[in-house]
C-alpha cells in the first residue's frame, strides 16, 4: 500500500517502492479536484493499476527511461493511461504517447507541474517541480548525498551538475525532494555540498 510522502493544502503525494532495485513510484494528487498523475511506471503493474484507479490518476510522467523505472509502462498504456517522457529517453521505452519539453507545464487538477530537463543520468532525464508547493520529484537526477550516476563519463557528469546547479538549486531551500530511490531530502540540505560533489567527480 502507498505511504503518504507529502501533503499540503493543495497537493499530496503517495509513494510506493517496487521492483528489485527498490524504485520509488509516486502518485501526485490535487487535493481539491482528486485528479492525479503517476510518476514512473516502474514495476508491479497490478499494484500501480489498482492505486491509479483508486487515486484518480489520469496519466504517467516518466522521469527517465532506465529499465528499473519503466517495467509497468506497457500495462499502464494498455489500460488507457497515456505515458509522457523526455525526447532523449523516448527510444528507451516500450512505447509512449507524448514528448515533454523543458519548461512544459502539466496541469494536474488545479496543480501546475513544470518540467525541468536535467540530462546527465540519461539524455532525456526530467524532474518535475510542483508550482507553489515547494516540491520536486527528481527522478535519478538528485538524491540525498549527490547526483545520479553518470557512468564515469565526465561530459555526463558536467551536464548533471550544471542542471542541478542552475535549475534545481535555484528552488527554495525548503523544497522537498522526492527521488527515484531512497528517502526524501530538501534543496537546502543538499545545496551546500555541491562543491564536494564536483571535487569528488561523482
Amino acid at each position: 500500500m502507498p505511504e503518504l510522502a507529502y501533503r499540503d493544502d493543495r497537493a499530496e503525494v503517495h509513494a510506493m517502492v517496487v521492483g528489485p532495485l527498490a524504485t520509488n513510484v509516486y502518485v501526485l494528487r490535487c487535493r481539491r479536484t482528486g485528479e492525479a498523475v503517476l510518476i514512473d511506471a516502474a514495476d508491479r503493474p497490478d499494484l500501480l493499476l489498482a492505486q491509479s484507479d483508486a487515486l484518480g490518476v489520469r496519466s504517467v510522467l516518466q522521469t527517465h527511461g532506465h529499465r528499473d523505472h519503466i517495467g509497468a509502462v506497457t500495462a499502464m498504456r494498455a489500460a488507457g493511461y497515456p505515458v509522457v517522457v523526455g525526447a532523449g529517453d523516448a527510444p528507451l521505452l516500450p512505447g509512449y504517447d507524448e514528448i515533454l519539453d523543458d519548461g512544459a507545464v502539466v496541469e494536474v487538477g488545479e496543480l501546475q507541474v513544470r518540467t525541468l530537463a536535467t540530462p546527465g543520468h540519461t539524455p532525456g532525464s526530467l524532474c518535475f517541480e510542483v508550482h507553489g508547493a515547494d516540491l520536486l520529484l527528481s527522478g535519478d537526477t538528485l538524491f540525498p548525498g549527490g547526483p545520479g550516476a553518470t557512468g564515469g563519463d565526465p561530459t555526463r557528469f558536467a551536464s548533471i551538475i550544471h542542471h542541478i546547479e542552475t535549475k534545481l538549486f535555484r528552488l527554495a531551500p525548503d523544497t522537498v525532494v522526492l527521488p527515484g530511490h531512497g528517502p526524501a531530502t530538501t534543496i537546502g540540505t543538499e545545496r551546500p555540498h555541491l562543491p564536494a560533489w564536483i571535487a569528488r567527480g561523482w
